[in-house]
Order: structure tokens, then C-alpha cells, then sequence
């Protein structure tokens, strides 16, 4: 049996929506070997095709293109669950944007909407995503961009939200704000590739219809992340457009990925 290679995040929404898959649930005529990295080494690999299917920030379909095409299934969108710029105390994102800013990756969804938001943006450090809050509340930066489950902890950190990007994307374009799709590799044939996406919808529909079932698996990669914070996460970032992109997703990807090239 084939055996393909595909990379997600260890973060709930993903454990959850591929555990069918990734542990043989869901009948497929090849074998997934899942490999589970930060959303931003995924993008990176990408540029070297490292995986059959992979994960892929939408902030980073642009540069990859050539190497990996967009799957109907698998993808996460939605309304309102954008990622978040906090600082110490409360301003406004033109305020936040003048000082020293961590993000979670250059190549990532957040750090695309950012420039399209605060097109003043200058100073950027690049820190993994789970180290923002703290490089923010100890003072080594002054704002941070936070994406994930950091939009649930912020406020234990005594942080403030400037700006939801996701809120400002939908006011901008009335759209969804697409965070990240899953892609197949161009060299699978049409065949696999249609056959992978099939089975990525069954994987997420069986994750809706016995919810229970990835819990241990969801768990042993969520890391210290409470099972209330991995609820939230998942019933954000995993719903209609995970089983379907559908047109309307469509256009919101292909709106952000037009409207990058101009930042």
C-alpha cells in the first residue's frame, strides 16, 4: 500500500478533525504517515515539498504555489477567529503597530492580514507562537501577534487586545478570513489527490459524529493547554468550511492571496 506523508499542527483543531485518518479509521487505498509540526516549519518545509500533504498557512500559498495545489477539504475558516494583536496596556492597532512586534512567522496567515491592516508595520521579530504572550508581558516586545489557543490566555497574562484581524478582514471584504488550507503535493496524480481529499472530509465529518474519539489523541499533543481552552479551540477553528471550502471560502483565499502581493 502507498504510503503518503502528511503534515498538520499538533493544535486540537488539527488532532481532531485528521485522528480518523491518521489512525486508519477512515478507509483510504493508501497508507498516512502523520508528521506534526508548528503551522510556520510547515510552511517552510513546503518550499522543499517535503510532505505528500501538508498543512500550509493561506498567508503562504503564494510563495508554494508551483509545488502544492489547494484541497476542498480540511481547510480552516470562519467568522471572528482571526488572529490578535495584545499589548500591555490598551491602544489601538496604529499605536501597538509603532513599537517592536513579535509574530508567529513571516510566511503565515496572521503576519499577511497584519500588513494589510497596519501597513506602517516596520519592526518584526519573528518568535515561535507559543512564546509571544510572554515576550509581551515581560516587555521584550512591545505588542505580539497571537494566533492559536493564545486568543483564549491572553487576558491571564494581564494583556489587552488591540484588534481581532479577523474582525477587520470581514469588514474590509465581508468575507471569512481564511487562516490555512491543506494542499497535496503536484506530483500526486489527480487520482490520489481526489482520493486524499475524500478521505480528509471523512476524517472531519467522523470527528463531528463521535466527538469523543480523538480525546486522548487530542490531549497528548495539546501539551499544558486546559480541556475547556481545547474545546474552544477546536469549535473555532474546525466547522463547515473543514468539510467543504466551498465558493464563498474560495474567494476569501483567493481575495487574501491577491491582496498580499501588494504588501
Amino acid at each position: 500500500m502507498r504510503e503518503l506523508t502528511f503534515g498538520y499542527s499538533p493544535c486540537p483543531n488539527d488532532t481532531f478533525a485528521f485522528h480518523a485518518l491518521t489512525h486508519g479509521i477512515i478507509e483510504t487505498p493508501f497508507r498516512v504517515t502523520p508528521v506534526l509540526l508548528d503551522i510556520e516549519e510547515l510552511n517552510r518545509r513546503a518550499h522543499e515539498g517535503a510532505f505528500a500533504l501538508t498543512k500550509l498557512s493561506v498567508g503562504a500559498f503564494a510563495a508554494v504555489g508551483d509545488r502544492y495545489r489547494l484541497l476542498r477539504s480540511g481547510a480552516a475558516l470562519g467568522e471572528g477567529v482571526g488572529p490578535l494583536v495584545v499589548t500591555r496596556t490598551p491602544m489601538t492597532l496604529d499605536q501597538a503597530v509603532l513599537g517592536r512586534v513579535a509574530i508567529p512567522g513571516r510566511e503565515t496567515t496572521a503576519y499577511r492580514l497584519l500588513r494589510l491592516a497596519a501597513p506602517s508595520l516596520a519592526n518584526v521579530v519573528e518568535l515561535r507562537y507559543d512564546r509571544i504572550l510572554h515576550a509581551v508581558a515581560s516587555g521584550e516586545v512591545d505588542a505580539g501577534l497571537i494566533i492559536h489557543e493564545s486568543r483564549f490566555t491572553y487576558h491571564e497574562h494581564g494583556l489587552y487586545k488591540a484588534v481581532d484581524l479577523g474582525d477587520w478582514w470581514k469588514a474590509e471584504t465581508g468575507l471569512p478570513v481564511p487562516l490555512a488550507g491543506i494542499c497535496a503535493r503536484s506530483d500526486l496524480d489527480a487520482a490520489t489527490a481526489a482520493e486524499a481529499e475524500r478521505a480528509i472530509r471523512a476524517s472531519v465529518q467522523h470527528a463531528f459524529d463521535h466527538p469523543d474519539a480523538s480525546r486522548a489523541y487530542v490531549q497528548a499533543n495539546a501539551q499544558e493547554m486546559s480541556p475547556e481552552v481545547q474545546a474552544q479551540h477546536i469549535a473555532l477553528y474546525v466547522n463547515q468550511f473543514s468539510l467543504d471550502v466551498g465558493d464563498e471560502g474560495l474567494r476569501a483565499i483567493e481575495r487574501l492571496v491577491g491582496a498580499g502581493a501588494a504588501v
